[in-house]
């Protein structure tokens, strides 16, 4: 199953769940009612930021949207990226949000000079970065810290946050993002 199939079975599920119209769900997310059909119809592939709104309006994790839903042993295969509209930030999701576990994983890839602007996640989250090829920028709240190969940073998720590829090659990174019980 592509991720375009993956994203239209697991939006419609959370939308389903939530008993929500296109239309309610259009006004929950910040989505157009039109976007949000294409999308469980599976006939566009959503830009990150575009995956992010209707997670947050859900308010469930981005890995439960983007992830097969599976249980046991899984082993995953290097996929097709979700993107930003520019394409310089590339999110491999690993390991999906679970009850149990109270986090999901990602492989991020920053081409040179690339970014991402991340938007606020749910109250409590905490963000757990290894920067793999470096150097990267990472901006909490406002503040930027310089990061290089092998450093690591934890930081609160739910404050406005970016990462930045300051160098000339592409950075590499791993990013768990772990959600407090509510």
């Amino acid at each position: 199953m592509n991720v375009n199939e993956v994203i239209a079975q697991n939006v419609r599920t959370a939308r389903e769940r939530k008993k929500l119209t296109l239309d309610g769900a259009a006004e929950l997310t910040g989505v157009s009612r039109s976007m949000l059909a294409q999308i469980e119809r599976g006939e566009v592939n959503p830009t990150i930021s575009v995956v992010w709104k209707i997670a947050n309006g859900y308010k469930v994790s981005f890995t439960s949207l983007v992830e097969p839903q599976n249980e046991g042993v899984s082993v995953l295969r290097c996929g097709t990226p979700l993107e930003t509209d520019e394409g310089g930030y590339l999110s491999y999701p690993v390991f999906a949000f679970n009850e149990a576990t109270l986090f999901e994983t990602y492989r991020i890839v920053i081409q040179p000079f690339g970014r991402l602007d991340a938007q606020p996640h749910l109250r409590g989250t905490e963000e757990y970065v290894t920067v793999f090829q470096g150097p990267v920028e990472i901006g909490v709240d406002g503040e930027v810290y310089r990061l290089k190969t092998g450093d690591s940073i934890r930081f609160p998720g739910d404050v406005p946050h970016q990462y930045i590829n300051a160098g000339e090659l592409p950075a590499q990174l791993s990013m768990l993002i772990y959600y407090h019980p509510v």
